[in-house]
Parts: structure tokens; sequence; C-alpha cells
């Protein structure tokens, strides 16, 4: 991505959080009454000393991971497993709470400006992430213009309030309109002003995102990240010391049934067009800064479930290129949290702090060490840098969880603890079932020939070749058709055409009614060299008759690693790989199948399966469902014998 695009699609989230940052600091001091007001300008000094710090930090961190460094892999690489997984759990739960609060904050807006859909407020929140859902299952990017657009909108009208406001103070010599009385119904002491640090110091989530998307910029990309990472910093300072200096000299505060934003624009342009446009890019902004975290939120949980910390079925991608089950996992969680605050932004935001400042603490805890272990050029400056981003991430993520811990924080915490739990375990597991499939030297006697029965010659007035892929004198053979393949793996043509055409071209298949009337082909798809695919291989050997290995490879290194370890095994049956770049392994199989029984019709086709079960249940769904779902795609296909062979573990 250009700069001038990288820009707004990355920083969504962490521009529009001024949206409720301020609010939300602001929320809290009201509690003392006018004497807590009165710290909002030495709190929010000390917020924007945090960004300027926390920014300068993740430039080292740009610096560090040219290929993309999130809070999970720099703590995993520098402090250890247990220290990414916290990470980890931290980075989940501010995905997942980023799409509730800025929905909630997005419908506010809304509201504040159409008073009477105030009572629909859940519906409508809940209704907008259903749209997410959907736009993002069927694949649908943050790129270009169109998802730039929302974020330079807001940008826009941030900045022309702000200068209006100043403009506005100046002429009347800065002098600051009285706030209206408030009561105190809470004694002004630390623990409140901490409580209003933390709050206001969620106008920082987001400031990440850029660190982890490295590789999406053009070249040099670290250093362009590093430039749009600086303008990102300097914007969002620059609008929430604007804004926090517009409350103090219009006399805002916060009330029910009105954002502070709406309140601004309402002092300075009264209800005409520019107030409806200021509501709509904050409310268009907010829902583009939920829809980052659709794309952030699958690729993590792939990460995790790459590294057996997750199911797998989260490393799959869908047919639209995109991670379709932690979509829906993030969209469920999401409406659910959204649904049990009631879309109150102001009852979400303790949640928040806490897993975007533990995934800081970590991040940056595992860049000094990362700093001290290279020590390169600059490495004490970067240290320096880092190491001050990590206490100052520390000392809010402390206080955020003492302070608001009766508020909701014990929620976030309870949820970091039972991620940890539940992916310790998960690894645990498939650590486990790795052993038990595990190949083990001499444990599999290499067979002494090669096992390649000849495929039997088509009957009289069927066409095909006897020559067929995975005969004897073909150890590698080609696709049977070639067909060309459609980015989700099936062919270009219609499907339903072509397997009519099989039909066709087999209408009296189904006639043999005595045994020497069968001619036999065995497919072993096969997943991995493991003993669970050896012993559905002697299965098929075990029958005499003609057998071809499938394999789908979703990456060239894949299919090298494949192809070293057959070669190991001896190479004794013939070997097809296919190979899928955009990583679906069913629908290949299912189009290698379906060609290769048009190219020969009299043959039936058994396809033997590799199944692992699991003798406890409760583990069946960590595991995947190639088998069920492949059995059931070649169902309705004629002359086709599906079989498994189950390995219990």
């Amino acid at each position: 991505m250009r700069k001038l695009v990288a820009l707004p699609v990355l920083s969504a989230d962490a521009l529009s959080s001024v949206a409720y940052g301020p609010e939300a600091m602001l929320a809290v001091l009201v509690l003392a009454g006018t004497a807590g007001i009165g710290y909002s300008i030495p709190i929010a000094a000390t917020i924007v000393f945090l960004m300027l710090a926390i920014g300068l930090s993740y430039r080292q961190t740009i610096r560090a991971y040219p290929h993309g460094g999130g809070s999970y892999i720099v703590a995993s690489d520098n402090l250890g497993r247990v220290p990414g997984l916290v990470a980890a759990a931290g980075l989940m739960t501010d995905y997942i709470l980023t799409v509730a609060v800025s929905i909630a904050a997005g419908v506010a807006a809304i509201t504040s400006a159409l008073p009477s859909l105030a009572a629909s407020s859940v519906l409508i929140g809940v209704a907008a992430i259903a749209v997410l859902l959907a736009c993002n299952l069927r694949g649908i990017r943050q790129a270009g213009a169109i998802f730039a657009a929302p974020t330079y909108a807001f940008v826009i009208a941030m900045v022309a309030l702000v200068a209006v406001g100043i403009a506005d103070a100046g002429g009347r010599g800065f002098d600051p309109v009285p706030h209206p009385p408030v009561n105190a119904t809470e004694g002004l002491g630390i623990l409140l002003v901490m409580r209003a640090f933390a709050s206001g110091a969620t106008a920082m989530t987001g400031i990440e995102a850029i660190s982890n998307a490295v590789p999406a910029f053009k070249p040099v990309e670290w250093r362009n990240a590093r430039t749009t990472l600086t303008w990102m910093i300097g914007l969002l300072v620059t609008l929430f010391s604007g804004i926090i200096a517009l409350v103090h000299f219009d006399g805002i505060l916060p009330r029910s049934g009105e954002t502070v934003l709406s309140q601004l624009a309402h002092s300075n342009y009264g209800s005409g067009p520019i107030y409806v446009y200021t509501q709509a890019a904050t409310a268009a902004v907010l829902l583009l800064a939920a829809n980052t975290a659709f794309n952030d939120f699958p690729r993590v949980l792939s990460l995790l479930a790459r590294d057996d910390h997750a199911p797998r079925l989260f490393a799959r991608m869908g047919d639209r290129l995109a991670f379709s089950n932690g979509i829906i996992l993030l969209s469920v969680a999401a409406g659910l949290v959204y649904v049990a605050f009631d879309g109150r932004t102001a009852s979400l935001i303790p949640l928040y702090a806490v897993g975007v400042f533990l995934a800081f603490s970590l991040s940056q805890a595992g860049m000094v060490v990362h700093w001290w272990r290279l020590r390169d050029r600059h490495w004490r400056k970067s240290l320096v840098f880092n190491a001050t981003g990590g206490v100052l991430s520390a000392i809010v993520l402390i206080t955020a969880g003492i302070t608001k811990f009766t508020e909701g924080a014990w929620v976030a915490l309870v949820a970091v603890a039972l991620f940890l739990f539940v992916t310790t375990r998960i690894r645990r597991h498939y650590d486990t079932v790795a052993a038990a499939l595990r190949l083990q030297l001499h444990a599999i006697e290499i067979p002494r020939r090669t096992i390649a029965p000849r495929v039997p010659a088509p009957a009289e007035g069927v066409e095909g070749s006897p020559d067929l892929p995975g005969s004897a004198d073909s150890s590698h053979p080609s696709h049977p058709s070639e067909p060309a393949d459609s980015p989700d793996g099936r062919e270009v043509r219609d499907p339903e055409a072509f397997r009519a055409a099989g039909d066709e071209a087999g209408k009296s298949e189904e006639t043999e009614e005595v045994p020497e009337e069968v001619r036999h082909l065995s497919l072993v798809p096969i997943e991995t060299l493991d003993r669970a695919g050896m012993r559905a291989l002697a299965y098929a050997a075990s029958l005499e008759q003609p057998v071809l290995v499938v394999h789908v490879s979703t990456g060239v290194r894949e299919a090298e690693t494949f192809r070293e370890h057959w070669r190991l095994w001896g190479d004794h049956l013939p070997l097809q790989e296919l190979v899928s770049p955009y990583r679906a392994v069913i629908a290949p199989l299912v189009n290698y199948i379906e060609a290769l029984h048009h190219q020969r019709p009299d043959l039936t086709l058994t396809v033997i399966l590799p199944e692992v079960v699991m003798r406890q249940r409760r583990y069946s769904a960590l595991h995947g469902r190639t088998a069920p779902r492949l059995r059931r795609a070649l169902r309705p296909l004629r002359k086709i014998v599906v079989t498994s062979v189950p390995f219990h573990v």
C-alpha cells in the first residue's frame, strides 16, 4: 500500500478512539465535581506523553521486525511461549472489545444526531455487527480509496472542529465558558485520578496496527511503515489535545443521551449540515475501526492455530480467502459482549484498557530483551525507548486492573486467565497426538518391491487411455484433464455442467453385478506421512489393486517437505501432487477425482481416507474434519466408493 492509503486504513482504530477516549476520562472526573474537572488538562498531558512514548517504541519494533511484529510474535520470540500466549490473550480481548466499543460509540454518534433511535441502539449495533460479518465472509477487504475515505472525512471534520473552536475561544480572549454546576458523588483522590487516566488512555488503542502490517507497504517497507506511524501519532496527539482544549474552553461535560463530540459540534456549528457531516463522519470511521478487528483477530487466531494453541480449523481459509471461522467467532463474541453491556460505551471501557495495555506491555518487554540480545547499531537508544514504553504501559495496566476491577476489569482478567488455560491444554493435547502419530525410525517396514499394479484397460467400447495417471508407468503424473482453477480451487467451467457431462459419459456405468465386472482404482489422499497415513497406505496396498496416492500442498515449502518424506519412505506407490496456493484442500481433491472419473468412467474409484479418531470425544473438535467433508462431497458421484481407515488415539 502507498502511505496515503495505508495511513487512513491502518489508523482508523487509533484515530477514531478520540471519539470516546476523552469522554471516558471526563466521565470519571465529573464524579468528583468541579474539583475533578480541573484535573482534565494535567491528565490529558500525561496521556499525550504516553502516546509519544509508545509511538517511539513501536518505531523500534518496526525496525526490528520488518516482516510484521505483532505483540504475540514479539513476546513469543523473546520472552517465551507463556508470555506470548498472555500477549495473544490481551490482543484477542482487545479485538473483541474494539468491535463492541467502536460499534457502541458509532451508534452513540447516530443517536446523538437522531435521538428517536436511542431506544433501538442495541438492535442497531447488533445489525451493524451482522453486516460486518456478512461483508467479511464475502471477502470484502480494507483497501483503496473506498476504505480510506471515512478516516480522511473524520480527520477533516475533527481538524475543522478544533480550528473553529480554538478561533472562537481566541475571539473571546481564551476565557473558558463556565460549565454547568456539578455535584460531587465521589471524593477526589488518587484512585479516582488513576481511574480517569486509565479510561482516557484507551484513546491509544490501535497504535500497534501499523507494526503488524509492515509487509503491506510499498518498498522500502519498514521505512514507509515508520513514516506512516509517525504521521498517525502526530494526528492522534493533535486531535486528542484539540478535543480536550475545546472541552475546556466550551465548558462541555459528559451527559446522558449525547456524546461530547456531538455537544462540541452543536456548540460550534448549530444543527446545520456541518454538524450532520461531523456526526456522519464519526459514525463511519467508528464502523471502519470495528472492521479492522475483522482482519486482525482471525490472523492472530490463525497464528495460534499454526502453533497448535488453537483448534486447527482456525488456520484454514475459506473459499473467499478469508479466515471464515475466526471471523464468525469474533462476531459472536463481540455481539454477546455488546448485548451484555447494553451497548453502552462507558460500561465497556473498563474491560478495554486491560487487553490493550497487556499487549503493549509484553510487546515492549519483548523488544527490550531483543535489543539486549542483538546489541547492533543504536541498540542502547532503542532499548531505552522500548523500556520507557513498556514501563508506562505496565503502569497503565496495573492502574486499570486495580481501579477498574469492580467496574468490569475483572471480566477481562478472568478472560485472559481462561484463555491461557485453554490454549495450553490444547497445545498439550496436540503434542500428545503428534507423539502418537509420529513415525519412529525402523518402526515401519519399507516394502521390498514397488506396489503399483497396472490399471486395467478400459472395457471394450469405452473411451479412455490405458496409461491412466497412477499406473506403474507414471509415478508423478500430471492432472488428467488439466482444467483451469479458480481462486477457490474449483474449475472455471460450471461444476454442474461438468458433473452432467460425466454422468452422460457413464449412463450405463452402474451395471456391475458380478465381481469380475468391477475394475478398481484405489485413491489415497494423504496430508502428512504419519502413522495414520501409513496405515491407510498399507490397507490400500494390501487389497492388491491399482493404487494412486494424492497429496494436496498449500504451498511450495509444504510440497517440498512432503516430497522429501515421500522419497525417504521409498516412493513405492505412484504419487499425484496437487498444488493449491489458496490453501483449499477439499475442492482441488474433488475436482481431481471428478476429472479422473470423467476420463475413465469404466473404473470404480475407491477413495481410502486416513482418519484420526479420538477415544475421548471432547477432543474431536480440535481435529480437522477433512474425511467427513470429503465423504459428503463425493457421495453424489457415480461409481465412487469412500472408505475410512481409522487410527485411534
